[in-house]
């Protein structure tokens, strides 16, 4: 299934996507959060598609779409996963996982403006495989890993350099912003996925291809990952794994490029849709 939420911000509502046609599954009576996750969501939901298909709303065209998600209980990125980023970065290739969190308060919808912060100068873009869990996990063996997992998304991690590197030397504050998480358009199920780790991830500024990557070059696939951050915290349903990002960020290039007012910002995975984001000031 592909899930996705749409409407106003903080009033989204679930739907589904069957045959690229978007449709209101609100009267299945929950949103996509850790309760959904929790309590067999996706199994329930897909029946109620099959028991109710000819007869679902469609959604009317230029409605807002939401973030892919709810918001979760966290989001866990993974700093520095593809080699060409870390080398771009002149960073050395990570022996472990590098784990920063992500405020759950960045999180917006695929297709929102991007907001410039107070103080900022340095806004960064990053295309990112998001990982949404999709049963409590701790301890979770690299062998069970996958059966954790609800779905995929995708994810531009927005990053304030500035903020993150030179502001004391603690990532997350340059990663927390508001709207510096938008998510989606919709969640795909793995089954609606190929090979996850062979997935194209791109991403353009004004038309320009800054990212063109692949997950097959993730120094920590999706099950290493899953199975090494149950060691160190548990997972809940509805949590976003957000695995890192190739080379071709701002903060690599010679000299740095970073994002303005005005400046449109594409990216898109196979199999995980597009999304689009025009920076704005900060009002």
């Amino acid at each position: 299934m592909k899930l996705f939420r749409f409407g106003a911000p903080g009033q989204e509502k679930p739907g589904v996507i069957l045959n690229d046609v978007q449709y209101d599954v609100s009267a299945f009576g929950e949103d996509y959060n850790e309760a959904f996750f929790q309590n067999n969501g996706l199994t329930r939901l897909e029946n109620y598609v099959r028991e109710n298909e000819g007869t679902l709303t469609q959604v009317p065209e230029g409605v807002r779409v939401g973030s892919a998600i709810a918001r979760p209980s966290k989001i866990v990125c993974i700093g520095l996963n593809y080699a060409d980023h870390a080398k771009e970065t002149g960073a050395a290739t990570p022996k472990e996982p590098i784990i920063f969190f992500k405020a759950t308060t960045a999180l917006c919808g695929p297709n929102d403006d991007v907001i410039i912060p107070r103080g900022a100068e340095k806004l960064d873009w990053e295309v990112e495989l998001g990982v949404v869990i999709g049963k409590k996990a701790s301890y979770v063996s690299e062998e069970e890993a996958l059966d954790y997992v609800a779905g995929y998304v995708l994810h531009n991690d927005y990053s304030e350099r500035a903020f993150q590197l030179e502001r004391g030397g603690q990532w997350v504050k340059g990663k927390s912003n508001d709207t510096f998480a938008p998510v989606g358009p919709f969640l795909a199920t793995p089954d609606e996925l190929g090979d996850i780790n062979n997935l194209r991830l791109w991403l353009t500024v004004n038309g320009e291809t800054m990212q063109n990557g692949s997950t097959s070059n993730l120094i920590f696939n999706i099950p290493v990952l899953v199975s090494y951050l149950s060691q160190f915290m548990t997972l809940l349903p509805g949590d976003l794994i957000s695995t890192g990002t190739p080379a071709g960020v701002g903060l690599g290039m010679n000299p740095p490029v970073y994002l303005k007012p005005g400046d449109v910002v594409e990216l898109g995975i196979d199999g995980l849709g597009t999304s689009k984001q025009s920076v704005q000031a900060y009002a």
